[in-house]
């Protein structure tokens, strides 16, 4: 996993990475520009090859710098338009100026004529991740000049005037892409910066993962190579008891829809056995979906010591008994998935966290969530707040959402690469809730069936949109479950 690095961290480990590999500052630069113009020149489309780039004093802007002039090398038309007198900018900022080709049409800021022709491609390069501030003077009216104008804009590691590791405090770029290096900057993680961040990509520029987990402070970003390890793997003797029996509690009447999803999108995850026990009386009136689901009819729900995870809360309805609650906690005793109303019920009955078998797997979005802990004034409010309940009560929270947090309770944070906008739709996190109670049933440890549920859930999402896009449900989430582990070659 790429460690997710403090934005006041990002220098010293540049320094640190030059004198390990033998190289210089300005080399570092030029293989971040290289880096930049290769990923860049696809997303071209119907720019006409013209490029306006905005840069800084600092070494955001010498990247700039470079990128201007790498991409005149290969014949774009290329303006440079820069803030502050050259001989105010930072030394590989005017090491990279100097070599700038002829034909690079060079302007300062404020003898700049506010013109960008159009289908043109606006490059921002004026601030990087040392931002702690709102923007102010000059760099405040650069900002919000390029906001007016019109073509695709893309920021250089983070937007000009976005702190790395806060909520955004003043005016910032708003861009239609990030290209951020080595590793996402957490607060392009953040929802409420979506807007300014537009689509982010992470550039490889040579540094190790081993490396940078020499800086890391508990924060990590999920890449696809991260969850193949984790996986159990079985063989050709293999029977259904092996890949486990799971139980989902939930759909009071009205809402057989909920486990229904769950208990399909777990057979989709490869478990043996799933049973279903809605919240109603008369189970005969309940019609399971799928023929290879199974009612439990056991109105004592004495035996759930015999399965080996179960999954709470889709549908359940607010009419579950607390003593009832409780007891499903006492008698299982072992990691089990919560969501919606069991999460809700945890809310009304807060008395009960405590009772939670350890490394239980919460899975709030943002509402359920502020019902469990209160609202926050911010996404790093929710992060730190996620974060502790993990701790106290020693459960992973699934903080779902684009990037969904998995908090762990020895206080590292994994935030989610993959999945995209197309799976905000009804039954999505019953579908989740399905996939988390299959690999615990299939013998995951808890941390592993959190990661590779959620990575596995968005990755079925990104394939199930390649056909549906809007309009996509959950069900056609769940049809897409297998060929994730086609797509990752896991037998």
């Amino acid at each position: 996993m790429f460690p997710i690095i403090q934005g006041n961290q990002i220098q010293k480990i540049d320094v640190a990475y030059c004198s390990a590999e033998g190289i210089s500052s300005l080399e570092l630069m030029e293989r971040a520009a290289k880096s930049f113009v290769d990923w860049l020149i696809p997303q071209m489309q119907n720019s006409k090859g013209r490029f306006y780039v905005f840069s800084g004093p600092g070494n955001n802007g010498g990247d700039g710098v470079a990128i201007a002039r790498l991409l005149k090398y290969l014949n774009h038309s290329v303006h440079l338009i820069y803030i502050k007198d050259v001989d105010q900018c930072s030394n590989d900022f005017q090491r990279n100026f100097e070599r700038l080709p002829e034909g690079v049409e060079i302007c300062r800021f404020d003898l700049w004529n506010g013109k960008i022709e159009p289908d043109s491609i606006i490059i921002d390069a004026i601030f990087g991740v040392g931002i702690n501030r709102p923007l102010e003077g000059t760099y405040l009216r650069v900002i919000q000049t390029l906001n007016k104008q019109v073509g695709l804009k893309i920021s250089i590691d983070i937007p000009s005037g976005l702190p790395a590791d806060q909520a955004s405090f003043g005016e910032v770029f708003k861009a239609d892409h990030t290209a951020t290096f080595q590793f996402p900057k957490l607060s392009l993680l953040f929802p409420e910066h979506a807007l300014v961040t537009g689509e982010h990509h992470v550039l490889d520029i040579g540094m190790s993962d081993s490396f940078l987990n020499k800086f890391e402070n508990g924060n990590f970003y999920l890449k696809q190579n991260d969850i193949l390890g984790l996986h159990r793997t079985f063989h050709r003797f293999s029977h259904k008891g092996n890949f486990g029996k799971v139980l989902f509690l939930g759909s009071e009447q009205g809402k057989f829809g909920a486990i229904n999803l769950s208990g399909y999108a777990s057979l989709r995850t490869g478990s043996g056995l799933v049973h279903l026990a809605p919240q109603i009386e008369n189970t005969f009136a309940f019609n399971t979906l799928v023929p290879e689901l199974m009612l439990y009819q056991d109105s004592s729900k004495s035996s759930l010591y015999q399965f080996d995870a179960i999954g709470i809360g889709p549908g359940w309805g607010m009419g579950v008994e607390k003593d009832y609650f409780k007891s499903i906690f006492v008698r299982f005793k072992r990691p089990m998935v919560i969501d919606a109303d069991g999460l809700n019920l945890l809310a009304k009955y807060p008395e009960l966290k405590k009772e939670i078998p350890e490394n239980s797997i919460l899975t709030p979005h943002l509402k359920e969530f502020e019902r469990l802990v209160g609202e926050s004034a911010n996404h790093l409010e929710r992060i730190e707040k996620a974060s502790s309940l993990a701790k106290e009560f020693k459960v992973i929270v699934i903080l779902k959402g684009a990037h969904s947090l998995i908090a762990l309770p020895d206080g590292r944070r994994i935030f989610n690469s993959s999945g995209n906008q197309y799976m905000a739709t009804a039954g999505s996190g019953d579908v989740l809730t399905g996939m988390l109670t299959s690999f615990l049933g299939q013998g995951y440890l808890p941390e592993h069936a959190a990661i590779c549920g959620v990575f596995h859930h968005g990755l079925a999402g990104e394939i199930a949109s390649k056909s549906k896009r809007r309009g996509m449900t959950a069900s056609d989430i769940i049809e897409a479950i297998p060929d994730t582990f086609i797509k990752l070659n896991l037998l």
